[in-house]
Parts: structure tokens; sequence; C-alpha cells
């Protein structure tokens, strides 16, 4: 590993919080907010000391880093940001110790929506906001993430080639800064598209903007302890429904919705994400009709998001905790298995029997009816992902199963932490109190928060440099 030349990227993502730190600074001074003002100036002096002290130590090394050097950076950034991001929640005056503090950060970061934190209408309005943010500039790093993997075909344990990225070129540092812009400039845009409908349909102005910021990262902070105390008229309801589809699909979608040659050609996974969202809700409309309630639990827990206008039984529960493991989109912030990966073991295992039946037969290996083939190294990622979700599937319960929560709150919140996805009514796990965990139970928590995103086999690749010192 080279410090040196990881540092400079590190800089870059230090310098962000700054601003969020600003802002809230200046949220703070315009609604006298002046209770924890203090904290955000040391976020602010603390993300500049970082930024600047990374950016000296790299601005004259290779900027070109290996693909070890690019997951062991973004390990780094949420670990470093992580802390940035914790300090106002160990500053505030709610007696939020540093382990709590750092969990709810990087619950923040991840999308996941995790909280230590009980009766939200009673938080500073400023720590709402700073919570949201969190979850915001965490789905926009992600997003940049995705463009460094791109730019790297040495293990592309994402799969992110087999759908439309927006841009295939990726292999030169003009390149992937020119995508990195585009990605902020249309993540902010489509922000505030998102704000503006909410806004529209009657939501309050401060709620609209920090479930902004959850729904465009898919993440579960809420400024209100739950959701029907922000969305009740059926106009809501649509208007959240119809966001929580365009977050779950193809970040690269609305770049391309306009250009009606391609659209259908570069964005087939999303068809069939659709298509199967349509299946899902049919299958409990007839069963247990509650409007648009039951369609934006499922949109939800299929964009990974959990958040709900919904309480179900036990057994409707554990429906909605399958989808979330399905997942959305490859080239988005959700972060279940992704269909993508099911439909390559479904379609490689069913060709495997129709050979068997007819050896003669010509297999179809094209992934999603597409000009992309299935390779060999496809369906062994996918194999591997789903053996290292089981097995970190097995690590985190039996850690949270020392805590006496249970076998199966145990088992559905590692799922969820897996998956990024809050613990709503919907999985049946919303008396759960976060506070009240053990500190190794937090800690592996917000370990496997982190795998969940990037997934586990990128632990083994670090793992594998750093035992080999390749």
């Amino acid at each position: 590993m080279n410090f040196r030349n990881i540092s400079f990227y590190l800089s870059l993502f230090c310098f962000p919080i700054s601003l969020l730190a600003f802002i809230n600074i200046l949220y703070s001074s315009y609604f006298d907010y002046f209770l924890s003002i203090e904290s955000y100036f040391t976020t602010l002096i603390a993300s500049l000391i970082f930024g600047f002290g990374f950016f000296y130590l790299g601005k004259n090394a290779d900027k070109k880093i290996n693909f070890i050097d690019q997951l062991i950076l973004i390990f780094l950034v949420y670990f470093i940001v992580g802390l940035l991001i914790s300090i106002p929640f160990y500053l505030s005056n709610f007696q939020v110790n540093f382990i709590s503090s750092f969990f709810e950060a990087i619950s923040g970061l991840t999308g996941t929506g995790f909280s230590t934190f009980k009766n939200i209408k009673y938080l500073d309005p400023t720590l709402i906001l700073w919570r949201s943010s969190s979850q915001w500039i965490g789905g926009l790093y992600f997003l940049i993430f995705l463009i460094f993997l791109f730019s790297n075909k040495s293990f592309n344990f994402k799969m992110t080639n087999l759908t439309y990225s927006g841009e295939s070129n990726f292999k030169s540092e003009e390149s992937i800064k020119n995508n990195t812009i585009k990605v902020i400039i249309f993540y902010s845009i489509l922000s505030i598209i998102f704000l503006t409908l909410l806004n529209i349909s009657g939501v309050r102005l401060f709620n609209s903007l920090n479930l902004t910021m959850t729904l465009v990262s898919n993440g579960g902070f809420l400024p209100a302890d739950n959701l029907n105390e922000i969305i009740s008229t059926n106009l809501q309801k649509l208007i959240l429904l119809i966001i929580l589809i365009f977050s779950m699909l193809n970040f690269y979608l609305l770049f391309n919705i306009f250009n009606k040659n391609t659209f259908v050609k570069n964005h087939k996974e999303d068809i069939y994400i659709l298509v199967l969202s349509l299946v899902l809700i049919l299958l409990v409309y007839f069963n247990n009709f509650n409007g648009l309630n039951i369609f934006i639990g499922i949109i939800s827990s299929l964009a990974n998001s959990g958040i709900s206008l919904i309480k179900v039984d036990n057994n409707l529960s554990l429906y909605f905790l399958f989808i979330t493991i399905i997942g959305g989109s490859l080239v988005s912030n959700s972060s279940g298995i992704k269909l993508g990966r099911f439909y390559i073991l479904l379609k490689i295992t069913s060709a495997e029997i129709i050979r068997l039946i007819s050896p003669n037969s010509i297999i179809n290996k094209t992934i999603f009816n597409s000009d992309k083939k299935i390779t060999d190294e496809n369906v062994k990622i996918s194999f591997l992902i789903f053996i290292s979700f089981f097995i970190s599937l097995f690590i985190l319960s039996s850690f949270l199963v020392l805590d006496n929560i249970g076998f199966e709150k145990s088992f559905k919140l590692a799922i969820l932490a897996l998956t990024n996805t809050v613990n709503s009514e919907m999985y049946s796990l919303q008396n759960l109190n976060f506070a009240n965990l053990l500190t190794s139970s937090k800690i592996s928590l917000i370990i496997f928060m982190i795998i969940g995103k990037i997934e586990l086999i990128s632990v083994f690749l670090v793992f594998k440099k750093i035992l080999l010192k390749d």
C-alpha cells in the first residue's frame, strides 16, 4: 500500500465535510440554534486539518493507484469521514458516547439508518439535518466509489460492466475526473427535483429537505419518529412512491431517459426490476391490500431504504426481508445482493439443466437479453457474493445473539445491516434500542454495515494484498 498516493484522494473526501459543517453553522446562526454550534465549528476545523494534511502529504505523489489501493482508500474514507461526522453527535447535549456517535455516523454514511436516538422530534433541528446530511454525502461517495471500481477491471466484483454506466471509458485520470463531476452535478439536480416534488405535495420544507437526502441515498434516517408523521395524503404517498422507484433504478437512467433510441437497450436491467416490483406487489395485493402503503413498502424494501408507512405481522415481515436481499440495480445506492446476480445464477442454472436434458441445445448466455454475455468470471463472482453474504450473515447474527436480543431479532437485524436497510415496522424491529446494545454488537454492526456496502470480497482482497505483500 502506498499511503502517499492514497492521501491525495483521501483529502478530497474530507473537504466536503467542511462544507456540510459550514452549512449547519449558517443554519444554526439563522434560526438561533446556538446550543450546539460549537460542535460544527469543531467539525469544520477538524475536517480542514485532515483535508489539508492529507493533501499536503499526497500532492506530489503519483495520482495513479492500483485496484487494491482503491479498495483501501474506500475503507479509509468510511473510517476517517465517519470520525469527522461523529463529532457533532459526540459533542451534543444528548450524552452520546464515542462508540454510539461513530455508530450513528457509519449508519448514515452507509445509508443504513440504524439510530441510537429515540424521540427524534426532541432532537436539535441542526442535529437532525446533520444526520440526513451524512446519508446524502454517503450516497454521493458510494456512487463515486463505483467510478473508482469502473476504472479498474482487474477484479470487477461489482459487475458494473453488465449494466449501462453512462460512460464506457473510465481508463484515464481525466475521464474519471469528468465523470465524477457529472455524478456530483446530477446527484445534486436529482436531490433538487425530489425536494421540489415533496414540497409541492405539501410536506413541510424542513421535512422535505431531510427526506430528500434520505431518499436520494436510499437511506433510513427520518426527521420524525415515524414516516406517518410526514407523509399522510395520497398525493404525498404517490410522490414518495415515484421517488423511491427512481432511487432504486440505475443512477444513469435519467441521463438517457430522453434518448429513445438507446433507452431500452441500455436499461433492460431497470425494466426487469420494474417487472419484478409489479410481481412482488401482486403477490400481496389480493391477500393484504393496503393501498399505496403496501406499494411503498415493497419498493422501499427493494431499494434497500426500509422506510415504511405500514406495520405488518411477523410472517409478512419475512417476505419484506427477502425482498431486501434481492436489492436494486447494480449501478445504484441500493445495497442488497442485487437482482443482476440472482439473474445470472438462475440463468446459468437453468442453462445447465437444459444442457443435461438436451446436450445439443444452443444456450443463450446474454445478460437481460442484451448484447452482453455472461462470462465464467461473472458466474464465479455471483456465486462468491452469495457465499460471502451468508458467511457474513452467520458471523454477524452470532455476535448479536450474544447480546440477548433473541435469535429471530439477531437474524433479521443481520440481514438489514448487510443490505443497509433501516429497521422499520415493516420488519417488526421498530422497538429495538441500539443505544442499549453491547459495545461489541455496535462494533460488529459498524463493520458489517460497511461490508454490506462494499462486499466481503473486497475485505479478502485487501487482506490477501497485506499478507502476501505483493
